[in-house]
Protein backbone atom coordinates (compact mmCIF):
# COMPACT_ATOMS: atom_id res chain seq x y z
CA UNK A 1 0.00 0.00 0.00
CA UNK A 2 2.81 2.51 0.65
CA UNK A 3 4.61 1.51 -2.24
CA UNK A 4 1.06 2.22 -4.45
CA UNK A 5 1.11 5.79 -2.58
CA UNK A 6 4.39 6.78 -3.38
CA UNK A 7 3.87 5.73 -7.19
CA UNK A 8 1.39 7.46 -6.90
CA UNK A 9 2.77 11.06 -5.15
CA UNK A 10 5.66 10.47 -8.08
CA UNK A 11 3.63 10.93 -10.67
CA UNK A 12 1.61 13.75 -9.41
CA UNK A 13 4.86 15.34 -9.22
CA UNK A 14 5.98 14.67 -12.84
CA UNK A 15 2.85 15.78 -13.67
CA UNK A 16 3.07 18.92 -12.13
CA UNK A 17 6.74 19.80 -12.75
CA UNK A 18 5.49 19.93 -16.56
CA UNK A 19 3.35 22.94 -15.93
CA UNK A 20 5.34 24.92 -13.45
CA UNK A 21 4.60 28.14 -15.27
CA UNK A 22 1.29 28.06 -14.33
CA UNK A 23 1.95 28.21 -10.53
CA UNK A 24 3.21 31.64 -10.65
CA UNK A 25 -0.45 32.48 -11.18
CA UNK A 26 -2.72 30.62 -9.17
CA UNK A 27 -2.56 33.25 -6.63
CA UNK A 28 -3.02 35.60 -9.19
CA UNK A 29 -5.81 37.45 -7.20
CA UNK A 30 -3.81 37.33 -3.94
CA UNK A 31 -6.84 35.43 -2.05
CA UNK A 32 -5.71 31.70 -2.43
CA UNK A 33 -5.47 29.51 0.62
CA UNK A 34 -2.74 27.70 2.32
CA UNK A 35 -2.10 25.26 -0.64
CA UNK A 36 -1.70 28.02 -3.62
CA UNK A 37 1.32 26.70 -4.61
CA UNK A 38 -0.14 23.55 -6.24
CA UNK A 39 -0.77 23.42 -9.56
CA UNK A 40 -5.44 24.34 -10.47
CA UNK A 41 -5.80 20.84 -12.43
CA UNK A 42 -4.03 18.52 -10.01
CA UNK A 43 -6.39 19.74 -7.02
CA UNK A 44 -7.02 17.08 -4.56
CA UNK A 45 -9.92 18.56 -3.17
CA UNK A 46 -12.69 16.25 -3.67
CA UNK A 47 -15.45 19.58 -4.68
CA UNK A 48 -12.94 21.53 -6.94
CA UNK A 49 -14.65 22.61 -10.02
CA UNK A 50 -10.98 22.50 -11.50
CA UNK A 51 -10.49 18.82 -10.05
CA UNK A 52 -13.97 17.71 -12.00
CA UNK A 53 -13.45 20.03 -15.22
CA UNK A 54 -12.96 17.45 -17.97
CA UNK A 55 -13.43 14.07 -15.67
CA UNK A 56 -16.89 15.04 -14.70
CA UNK A 57 -18.60 16.93 -18.15
CA UNK A 58 -20.01 13.83 -20.21
CA UNK A 59 -19.93 14.46 -24.04
CA UNK A 60 -23.59 15.45 -24.17
CA UNK A 61 -23.73 17.33 -20.17
CA UNK A 62 -24.01 20.56 -20.40
CA UNK A 63 -25.90 21.08 -16.92
CA UNK A 64 -22.49 21.89 -15.41
CA UNK A 65 -21.86 25.18 -17.96
CA UNK A 66 -25.79 25.76 -17.94
CA UNK A 67 -24.98 27.04 -13.68
CA UNK A 68 -22.28 29.28 -15.54
CA UNK A 69 -24.93 31.49 -17.40
CA UNK A 70 -25.49 29.22 -20.23
CA UNK A 71 -22.45 30.67 -22.32
CA UNK A 72 -21.12 28.89 -25.26
CA UNK A 73 -17.84 29.76 -24.38
CA UNK A 74 -18.31 27.98 -20.98
CA UNK A 75 -18.83 24.69 -23.20
CA UNK A 76 -15.28 25.49 -24.99
CA UNK A 77 -13.48 25.92 -21.82
CA UNK A 78 -15.34 23.00 -20.18
CA UNK A 79 -15.93 20.46 -22.48
CA UNK A 80 -19.33 20.46 -22.87
CA UNK A 81 -19.85 18.71 -26.23
CA UNK A 82 -16.84 18.16 -26.47
CA UNK A 83 -17.30 14.48 -28.29
CA UNK A 84 -20.65 15.15 -29.90
CA UNK A 85 -21.84 11.27 -29.35
CA UNK A 86 -22.55 10.64 -32.64
CA UNK A 87 -24.34 7.61 -34.94
CA UNK A 88 -23.09 5.43 -36.56
CA UNK A 89 -23.57 6.27 -40.45
CA UNK A 90 -23.87 9.84 -39.01
CA UNK A 91 -21.51 12.32 -39.27
CA UNK A 92 -20.87 16.37 -39.49
CA UNK A 93 -20.40 17.57 -43.02
CA UNK A 94 -17.45 17.51 -44.77
CA UNK A 95 -16.39 14.48 -42.56
CA UNK A 96 -14.40 11.75 -44.46
CA UNK A 97 -15.00 7.79 -45.05
CA UNK A 98 -12.19 5.74 -44.47
CA UNK A 99 -11.24 5.19 -47.78
CA UNK A 100 -11.13 8.94 -48.45
CA UNK A 101 -9.50 9.34 -45.34
CA UNK A 102 -6.91 7.08 -46.46
CA UNK A 103 -6.31 8.78 -49.28
CA UNK A 104 -6.13 12.07 -47.83
CA UNK A 105 -3.24 10.56 -45.67
CA UNK A 106 -4.87 10.07 -42.54
CA UNK A 107 -2.67 6.72 -40.73
CA UNK A 108 -2.97 5.16 -37.77
CA UNK A 109 0.48 5.11 -37.79
CA UNK A 110 2.11 7.38 -34.85
CA UNK A 111 5.10 9.10 -34.92
CA UNK A 112 6.95 11.65 -32.26
CA UNK A 113 6.17 15.43 -32.97
CA UNK A 114 8.31 18.29 -31.63
CA UNK A 115 7.33 21.85 -31.16
CA UNK A 116 10.59 23.89 -31.32
CA UNK A 117 11.87 26.36 -28.66
CA UNK A 118 9.61 29.24 -27.80
CA UNK A 119 11.05 32.36 -28.98
CA UNK A 120 10.45 34.67 -26.45
CA UNK A 121 10.72 35.30 -22.26
CA UNK A 122 7.04 35.88 -20.73
CA UNK A 123 6.49 38.62 -18.59
CA UNK A 124 6.61 42.26 -17.98
CA UNK A 125 8.00 44.00 -20.53
CA UNK A 126 9.61 47.12 -18.74
CA UNK A 127 10.80 47.12 -14.78
CA UNK A 128 8.22 49.15 -12.90
CA UNK A 129 10.03 50.86 -9.59
CA UNK A 130 9.02 49.75 -6.42
CA UNK A 131 7.61 52.60 -5.35
CA UNK A 132 5.03 52.73 -8.42
CA UNK A 133 1.03 52.92 -7.69
CA UNK A 134 -1.61 51.04 -8.27
CA UNK A 135 -2.72 54.54 -10.76
CA UNK A 136 0.84 53.69 -12.33
CA UNK A 137 0.11 50.40 -13.21
CA UNK A 138 -3.46 51.25 -14.50
CA UNK A 139 -1.89 54.18 -16.43
CA UNK A 140 0.09 51.65 -18.81
CA UNK A 141 -2.77 50.99 -19.96
CA UNK A 142 -4.95 54.42 -19.71
CA UNK A 143 -2.34 57.33 -19.83
CA UNK A 144 -2.71 60.79 -19.35
CA UNK A 145 -3.27 61.49 -22.67
CA UNK A 146 -5.92 58.71 -23.30
CA UNK A 147 -8.14 60.50 -20.36
CA UNK A 148 -7.29 63.71 -21.94
CA UNK A 149 -8.85 62.73 -24.83
CA UNK A 150 -11.72 61.67 -23.59
CA UNK A 151 -11.74 65.52 -21.88
CA UNK A 152 -11.32 66.84 -25.51
CA UNK A 153 -14.23 64.58 -26.68
CA UNK A 154 -16.72 64.97 -24.08
CA UNK A 155 -16.52 68.98 -24.34
CA UNK A 156 -16.67 68.73 -28.19
CA UNK A 157 -20.04 66.25 -27.61
CA UNK A 158 -21.61 68.58 -25.31
CA UNK A 159 -20.76 71.90 -27.05
CA UNK A 160 -22.19 69.72 -30.46
CA UNK A 161 -25.37 68.61 -28.13
CA UNK A 162 -26.13 71.95 -26.52
CA UNK A 163 -26.23 73.59 -30.61
CA UNK A 164 -28.55 71.44 -31.21
CA UNK A 165 -30.81 71.07 -28.50
CA UNK A 166 -30.00 74.09 -26.28
CA UNK A 167 -27.95 75.06 -24.10
CA UNK A 168 -27.50 73.66 -20.19
CA UNK A 169 -26.95 76.38 -17.40
CA UNK A 170 -25.55 73.49 -15.39
CA UNK A 171 -22.96 72.86 -17.61
CA UNK A 172 -19.51 73.76 -17.42
CA UNK A 173 -16.49 71.88 -19.53
CA UNK A 174 -14.93 69.06 -18.11
CA UNK A 175 -11.30 68.88 -16.40
CA UNK A 176 -8.42 66.12 -16.69
CA UNK A 177 -9.01 66.22 -13.10
CA UNK A 178 -12.57 65.75 -12.79
CA UNK A 179 -12.39 63.09 -15.78
CA UNK A 180 -9.94 60.78 -13.78
CA UNK A 181 -12.87 61.20 -10.20
CA UNK A 182 -15.84 60.24 -13.19
CA UNK A 183 -13.75 57.01 -13.92
CA UNK A 184 -12.62 56.21 -10.22
CA UNK A 185 -16.39 56.70 -8.83
CA UNK A 186 -17.89 54.40 -12.11
CA UNK A 187 -14.52 51.98 -11.08
CA UNK A 188 -15.57 51.57 -7.45
CA UNK A 189 -18.30 49.77 -8.52
CA UNK A 190 -16.06 46.65 -9.40
CA UNK A 191 -14.63 46.88 -5.86
CA UNK A 192 -17.80 47.90 -3.90
CA UNK A 193 -21.45 46.22 -5.70
CA UNK A 194 -24.20 48.99 -6.47
CA UNK A 195 -27.23 48.81 -7.63
CA UNK A 196 -26.19 52.26 -9.62
CA UNK A 197 -23.35 54.14 -9.57
CA UNK A 198 -25.49 56.98 -8.18
CA UNK A 199 -25.98 55.17 -5.24
CA UNK A 200 -22.74 56.10 -4.28
CA UNK A 201 -24.11 59.55 -3.16
CA UNK A 202 -27.55 58.02 -1.42
CA UNK A 203 -27.63 57.38 2.13
CA UNK A 204 -28.82 53.95 2.24
CA UNK A 205 -27.08 50.26 2.24
CA UNK A 206 -25.15 51.27 -1.37
CA UNK A 207 -23.66 54.48 -0.28
CA UNK A 208 -19.91 54.90 -0.08
CA UNK A 209 -19.38 58.50 2.11
CA UNK A 210 -15.51 58.29 1.76
CA UNK A 211 -15.46 59.06 -2.05
CA UNK A 212 -19.10 61.02 -2.85
CA UNK A 213 -17.78 64.14 -0.96
CA UNK A 214 -15.05 64.14 -3.96
CA UNK A 215 -17.32 65.29 -6.71
CA UNK A 216 -21.14 66.15 -6.38
CA UNK A 217 -23.90 63.86 -8.03
CA UNK A 218 -25.59 66.43 -10.19
CA UNK A 219 -21.88 67.12 -11.71
CA UNK A 220 -21.44 63.45 -11.92
CA UNK A 221 -24.73 62.92 -14.04
CA UNK A 222 -23.48 66.19 -16.15
CA UNK A 223 -20.42 64.18 -17.15
CA UNK A 224 -21.92 60.95 -17.81
CA UNK A 225 -24.73 62.88 -19.65
CA UNK A 226 -22.12 64.06 -22.34
CA UNK A 227 -19.36 61.42 -21.95
CA UNK A 228 -17.59 60.75 -24.97
CA UNK A 229 -14.54 59.29 -26.59
CA UNK A 230 -15.09 60.24 -30.33
CA UNK A 231 -17.87 63.21 -31.06
CA UNK A 232 -18.17 63.29 -34.67
CA UNK A 233 -18.20 60.12 -36.88
CA UNK A 234 -15.67 59.80 -39.27
CA UNK A 235 -16.58 60.00 -42.61
CA UNK A 236 -14.66 56.75 -43.76
CA UNK A 237 -13.93 53.49 -42.01
CA UNK A 238 -14.56 49.91 -42.33
CA UNK A 239 -16.12 49.65 -38.65
CA UNK A 240 -18.56 52.26 -38.47
CA UNK A 241 -20.92 50.68 -35.75
CA UNK A 242 -17.48 50.69 -33.16
CA UNK A 243 -16.02 54.22 -34.23
CA UNK A 244 -17.19 55.77 -30.79
CA UNK A 245 -15.06 53.51 -28.87
CA UNK A 246 -12.32 52.07 -31.97
CA UNK A 247 -9.32 55.15 -31.11
CA UNK A 248 -9.78 53.98 -27.57
CA UNK A 249 -9.47 50.00 -28.34
CA UNK A 250 -6.64 50.31 -30.22
CA UNK A 251 -4.80 52.37 -28.42
CA UNK A 252 -5.17 49.65 -25.66
CA UNK A 253 -4.22 47.00 -27.69
CA UNK A 254 -1.07 48.77 -28.57
CA UNK A 255 -0.31 49.20 -24.68
CA UNK A 256 -1.02 45.49 -23.97
CA UNK A 257 1.70 44.60 -26.48
CA UNK A 258 4.31 46.92 -25.40
CA UNK A 259 3.82 46.23 -21.67
CA UNK A 260 3.88 42.32 -21.40
CA UNK A 261 5.37 39.78 -23.14
CA UNK A 262 2.92 36.16 -22.81
CA UNK A 263 4.41 32.47 -22.36
CA UNK A 264 4.32 30.14 -24.72
CA UNK A 265 0.80 28.58 -24.10
CA UNK A 266 -2.07 30.73 -24.34
CA UNK A 267 -5.74 30.26 -25.11
CA UNK A 268 -8.27 32.35 -27.52
CA UNK A 269 -11.68 32.11 -25.66
CA UNK A 270 -15.29 34.40 -24.70
CA UNK A 271 -14.65 35.68 -20.86
CA UNK A 272 -17.75 35.36 -18.45
CA UNK A 273 -18.73 39.15 -19.02
CA UNK A 274 -22.43 39.07 -18.82
CA UNK A 275 -23.42 39.39 -15.29
CA UNK A 276 -22.70 39.18 -11.76
CA UNK A 277 -22.76 35.83 -10.30
CA UNK A 278 -24.66 37.10 -7.05
CA UNK A 279 -26.75 38.82 -9.66
CA UNK A 280 -27.39 35.29 -11.48
CA UNK A 281 -28.56 33.45 -8.31
CA UNK A 282 -31.11 35.67 -7.31
CA UNK A 283 -32.91 36.58 -10.40
CA UNK A 284 -35.71 35.30 -12.11
CA UNK A 285 -35.27 33.52 -15.33
CA UNK A 286 -36.82 36.27 -17.52
CA UNK A 287 -35.01 38.87 -15.79
CA UNK A 288 -31.30 36.99 -16.42
CA UNK A 289 -32.66 36.72 -20.66
CA UNK A 290 -33.43 39.84 -20.80
CA UNK A 291 -30.46 40.96 -18.65
CA UNK A 292 -28.54 39.45 -21.10
CA UNK A 293 -28.84 40.71 -24.39
CA UNK A 294 -26.27 42.10 -25.48
CA UNK A 295 -25.42 43.18 -29.05
CA UNK A 296 -21.64 42.56 -29.05
CA UNK A 297 -19.23 39.45 -28.27
CA UNK A 298 -15.75 39.69 -27.21
CA UNK A 299 -13.14 37.20 -27.87
CA UNK A 300 -9.57 37.45 -26.20
CA UNK A 301 -6.38 36.00 -26.53
CA UNK A 302 -4.75 35.20 -23.04
CA UNK A 303 -1.93 34.06 -21.66
CA UNK A 304 -2.77 30.75 -19.52
CA UNK A 305 0.38 31.10 -17.03
CA UNK A 306 -0.70 34.36 -15.99
CA UNK A 307 -4.40 35.25 -17.03
CA UNK A 308 -2.81 38.64 -18.13
CA UNK A 309 -4.89 39.16 -21.57
CA UNK A 310 -2.96 39.98 -24.60
CA UNK A 311 -5.49 40.72 -27.21
CA UNK A 312 -9.17 41.80 -27.54
CA UNK A 313 -11.69 41.38 -30.34
CA UNK A 314 -15.16 42.85 -29.75
CA UNK A 315 -17.83 41.82 -32.93
CA UNK A 316 -20.50 43.66 -33.16
CA UNK A 317 -23.88 40.97 -33.69
CA UNK A 318 -26.00 43.59 -34.93
CA UNK A 319 -25.09 46.82 -37.32
CA UNK A 320 -22.39 47.34 -39.91
CA UNK A 321 -19.51 45.33 -38.01
CA UNK A 322 -17.83 43.74 -40.86
CA UNK A 323 -17.90 40.64 -38.71
CA UNK A 324 -21.54 41.01 -38.52
CA UNK A 325 -22.02 39.69 -42.07
CA UNK A 326 -20.42 36.36 -41.65
CA UNK A 327 -23.51 34.00 -40.61
CA UNK A 328 -21.43 31.07 -41.17
CA UNK A 329 -20.29 30.37 -36.77
CA UNK A 330 -16.60 28.37 -37.54
CA UNK A 331 -16.31 30.82 -40.89
CA UNK A 332 -17.15 34.03 -38.10
CA UNK A 333 -15.10 32.13 -34.98
CA UNK A 334 -11.55 31.19 -37.71
CA UNK A 335 -11.41 34.93 -38.88
CA UNK A 336 -11.76 35.98 -34.88
CA UNK A 337 -8.85 33.52 -34.36
CA UNK A 338 -7.09 34.68 -37.24
CA UNK A 339 -7.50 38.38 -36.03
CA UNK A 340 -6.23 37.50 -32.19
CA UNK A 341 -3.28 35.23 -33.80
CA UNK A 342 -2.02 38.11 -36.30
CA UNK A 343 0.70 39.17 -33.66
CA UNK A 344 2.40 36.13 -32.81
CA UNK A 345 3.36 34.53 -35.75
CA UNK A 346 7.06 32.85 -36.20
CA UNK A 347 7.10 32.58 -32.26
CA UNK A 348 6.20 28.86 -31.64
CA UNK A 349 3.69 30.13 -29.19
CA UNK A 350 0.80 26.72 -28.43
CA UNK A 351 -2.75 28.54 -28.76
CA UNK A 352 -5.67 26.22 -26.89
CA UNK A 353 -9.16 26.86 -28.42
CA UNK A 354 -12.28 25.64 -27.86
CA UNK A 355 -15.35 23.63 -30.22
CA UNK A 356 -15.92 26.62 -32.15
CA UNK A 357 -12.81 27.61 -33.17
CA UNK A 358 -11.27 24.40 -33.80
CA UNK A 359 -11.00 23.04 -37.45
CA UNK A 360 -8.12 21.16 -39.27
CA UNK A 361 -8.21 23.79 -41.92
CA UNK A 362 -7.40 26.49 -39.03
CA UNK A 363 -4.93 24.88 -37.12
CA UNK A 364 -2.91 24.06 -40.81
CA UNK A 365 -3.04 27.96 -41.49
CA UNK A 366 -1.55 28.20 -38.14
CA UNK A 367 1.04 25.96 -38.88
CA UNK A 368 2.47 27.53 -41.62
CA UNK A 369 2.85 30.79 -39.32
CA UNK A 370 4.59 28.85 -36.49
CA UNK A 371 1.46 28.93 -34.29
CA UNK A 372 1.22 25.50 -32.60
CA UNK A 373 -2.44 23.93 -31.30
CA UNK A 374 -4.65 21.90 -29.11
CA UNK A 375 -7.91 22.39 -29.66
CA UNK A 376 -10.92 20.41 -28.24
CA UNK A 377 -13.63 18.57 -31.48
CA UNK A 378 -17.35 18.59 -31.10
CA UNK A 379 -19.53 17.04 -33.66
CA UNK A 380 -22.36 19.99 -33.02
CA UNK A 381 -20.28 22.94 -32.80
CA UNK A 382 -16.76 22.46 -35.04
CA UNK A 383 -15.85 22.30 -38.54
CA UNK A 384 -15.22 18.90 -39.08
CA UNK A 385 -14.49 19.09 -43.06
CA UNK A 386 -11.22 16.79 -43.81
CA UNK A 387 -11.81 15.00 -40.57
CA UNK A 388 -11.73 11.12 -40.01
CA UNK A 389 -15.66 9.90 -39.98
CA UNK A 390 -15.06 7.10 -38.22
CA UNK A 391 -13.16 8.95 -35.36
CA UNK A 392 -15.78 11.29 -34.89
CA UNK A 393 -18.63 8.96 -34.05
CA UNK A 394 -18.93 6.28 -31.63
CA UNK A 395 -18.01 2.60 -31.91
CA UNK A 396 -20.61 0.03 -31.03
CA UNK A 397 -18.12 -1.30 -28.41
CA UNK A 398 -18.50 0.31 -24.85
CA UNK A 399 -15.09 2.10 -24.64
CA UNK A 400 -12.97 1.76 -20.78
CA UNK A 401 -12.43 4.49 -19.11
CA UNK A 402 -9.22 6.54 -19.91
CA UNK A 403 -9.08 4.70 -22.97
CA UNK A 404 -8.21 6.55 -26.76
CA UNK A 405 -7.47 5.87 -30.24
CA UNK A 406 -5.37 8.46 -32.41
CA UNK A 407 -4.82 8.75 -36.37
CA UNK A 408 -2.71 11.70 -37.96
CA UNK A 409 -1.85 13.11 -40.91
CA UNK A 410 1.69 14.53 -40.92
CA UNK A 411 1.99 16.21 -37.58
CA UNK A 412 -1.47 16.47 -36.67
CA UNK A 413 -3.23 14.31 -34.48
CA UNK A 414 -7.06 13.73 -33.72
CA UNK A 415 -7.51 12.72 -30.50
CA UNK A 416 -10.59 10.18 -29.20
CA UNK A 417 -10.21 9.74 -25.12
CA UNK A 418 -13.01 8.19 -23.21
CA UNK A 419 -13.41 9.39 -19.53
CA UNK A 420 -17.52 9.39 -19.01
CA UNK A 421 -17.71 10.36 -22.38
CA UNK A 422 -15.89 10.70 -25.50
CA UNK A 423 -14.43 13.39 -25.91
CA UNK A 424 -11.93 14.46 -29.06
CA UNK A 425 -8.98 16.45 -29.22
CA UNK A 426 -7.50 17.85 -32.90
CA UNK A 427 -3.22 19.00 -32.10
CA UNK A 428 -0.06 19.38 -33.85
CA UNK A 429 1.58 20.58 -30.59
CA UNK A 430 2.07 17.67 -28.32
CA UNK A 431 3.30 13.91 -29.69
CA UNK A 432 0.81 11.56 -29.48
CA UNK A 433 3.14 8.75 -28.81
CA UNK A 434 3.36 10.64 -25.24
CA UNK A 435 1.36 9.86 -22.50
CA UNK A 436 -0.09 11.84 -19.71
CA UNK A 437 -2.23 11.22 -16.30
CA UNK A 438 -5.09 12.91 -14.74
CA UNK A 439 -5.23 12.19 -10.88
CA UNK A 440 -8.27 12.43 -9.24
CA UNK A 441 -8.87 11.89 -5.68
CA UNK A 442 -11.77 9.37 -5.93
CA UNK A 443 -10.66 7.86 -9.04
CA UNK A 444 -7.13 7.34 -8.65
CA UNK A 445 -5.25 7.46 -11.97
CA UNK A 446 -7.00 8.43 -15.08
CA UNK A 447 -4.21 7.63 -18.41
CA UNK A 448 -5.02 9.87 -21.05
CA UNK A 449 -2.74 10.99 -24.38
CA UNK A 450 -0.36 14.34 -23.50
CA UNK A 451 -2.28 16.27 -25.36
CA UNK A 452 -5.88 15.53 -23.43
CA UNK A 453 -3.44 16.80 -19.83
CA UNK A 454 -1.97 19.92 -21.15
CA UNK A 455 -5.44 21.17 -22.44
CA UNK A 456 -6.99 20.51 -19.21
CA UNK A 457 -4.06 21.90 -17.06
CA UNK A 458 -4.78 25.24 -19.07
CA UNK A 459 -7.48 25.49 -19.58
CA UNK A 460 -8.45 24.75 -15.64
CA UNK A 461 -6.66 27.64 -14.52
CA UNK A 462 -8.57 29.84 -17.10
CA UNK A 463 -12.09 28.78 -15.83
CA UNK A 464 -10.51 29.45 -12.40
CA UNK A 465 -9.03 32.77 -13.41
CA UNK A 466 -13.03 34.12 -15.20
CA UNK A 467 -14.51 32.75 -11.98
CA UNK A 468 -12.11 35.42 -10.09
CA UNK A 469 -12.20 37.87 -12.53
CA UNK A 470 -16.26 38.42 -12.71
CA UNK A 471 -16.36 39.25 -9.25
CA UNK A 472 -13.75 42.58 -10.12
CA UNK A 473 -16.23 43.53 -13.03
CA UNK A 474 -17.44 47.31 -13.07
CA UNK A 475 -21.04 46.90 -12.39
CA UNK A 476 -22.06 50.21 -14.38
CA UNK A 477 -24.31 48.88 -17.01
CA UNK A 478 -25.00 51.49 -19.55
CA UNK A 479 -27.81 51.25 -22.34
CA UNK A 480 -25.41 52.15 -25.53
CA UNK A 481 -23.10 49.22 -27.11
CA UNK A 482 -20.22 51.45 -26.98
CA UNK A 483 -20.42 52.53 -23.66
CA UNK A 484 -20.82 48.81 -22.34
CA UNK A 485 -17.40 47.99 -24.38
CA UNK A 486 -15.79 50.89 -23.30
CA UNK A 487 -16.36 49.75 -18.93
CA UNK A 488 -15.73 46.05 -20.29
CA UNK A 489 -12.45 47.37 -21.41
CA UNK A 490 -11.08 49.45 -18.34
CA UNK A 491 -12.00 46.10 -16.59
CA UNK A 492 -9.96 44.07 -18.43
CA UNK A 493 -6.83 47.10 -17.89
CA UNK A 494 -7.49 46.76 -14.43
CA UNK A 495 -6.68 42.72 -14.11
CA UNK A 496 -4.13 43.17 -16.47
CA UNK A 497 -2.57 46.09 -14.11
CA UNK A 498 -3.03 43.75 -10.91
CA UNK A 499 -0.99 41.06 -13.13
CA UNK A 500 1.59 43.28 -13.58
CA UNK A 501 1.74 44.41 -10.00
CA UNK A 502 1.89 40.88 -8.68
CA UNK A 503 4.85 40.36 -10.75
CA UNK A 504 6.57 43.61 -9.63
CA UNK A 505 8.90 44.61 -7.20
CA UNK A 506 6.29 46.59 -5.36
CA UNK A 507 4.17 43.98 -4.32
CA UNK A 508 7.13 42.36 -2.13
CA UNK A 509 6.33 45.78 -0.57
CA UNK A 510 2.74 45.78 -0.07
CA UNK A 511 1.77 42.64 -1.09
CA UNK A 512 -2.15 44.00 -1.63
CA UNK A 513 -5.15 41.42 -2.60
CA UNK A 514 -7.37 42.30 -6.14
CA UNK A 515 -10.08 44.16 -3.98
CA UNK A 516 -7.04 46.12 -2.07
CA UNK A 517 -5.92 47.15 -5.29
CA UNK A 518 -8.65 48.02 -6.71
CA UNK A 519 -10.09 50.25 -3.80
CA UNK A 520 -6.50 51.65 -3.91
CA UNK A 521 -6.83 52.82 -7.85
CA UNK A 522 -10.31 54.31 -7.10
CA UNK A 523 -8.63 56.47 -4.17
CA UNK A 524 -5.90 57.61 -6.41
CA UNK A 525 -8.25 58.44 -9.37
CA UNK A 526 -10.05 60.52 -6.93
CA UNK A 527 -7.05 61.43 -5.63
CA UNK A 528 -7.19 61.61 -2.17
CA UNK A 529 -4.86 61.80 0.42
CA UNK A 530 -5.30 58.77 2.21
CA UNK A 531 -4.55 56.04 -0.93
CA UNK A 532 -4.01 53.00 1.74
CA UNK A 533 -7.03 50.23 1.24
CA UNK A 534 -9.46 50.04 4.13
CA UNK A 535 -8.97 46.62 5.64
Amino acid sequence: MAECGRKALSLLEAARSRYESLQISDDVFGESGDDSSDNPFYSTSGDSDSDNYIAEVGEEDQHHHQKRGGKESSGQRGGAGGGGSGRIGAGPPGSLSRSQAEEEGWTETLQDVTVPPFKETYGPAQKMPVTATALDFFQLFVPDNCIQNMVTQTNMYAKKFQERFGSDEGWRPVTAQEMKAFLGFVTSTSVHRCESVLSIWSSGFFSNRSIALKMSQARFEKILKYFHIVAFRPSQGSNQGLYKIQPFLDSLQQSFSYTFRPSQTQVLHEPLIDEDPVFITTCTERELRKRKKRKFSLWVRQCTSTGFICQISVHLKEGTDALATLKNKPQLHSLVAKQLCQNISGKNSIIFTGPSITSLSLFTEFSKQDIYCCGLLSTRKSDCTGLPLNMLVCGSTPAQRGQSRVMMKGSMSLISWYNKGHFRFLTNSYSPTKQGIIIKRKSGEIPCPLAVEAFAAHLSYICKYDDKYSKYFIFHKPNKTWQQVFWLSISIAINNAYILYKMSDAYTVKRYSRAQFGERLVRELLDLDDCSPTQ
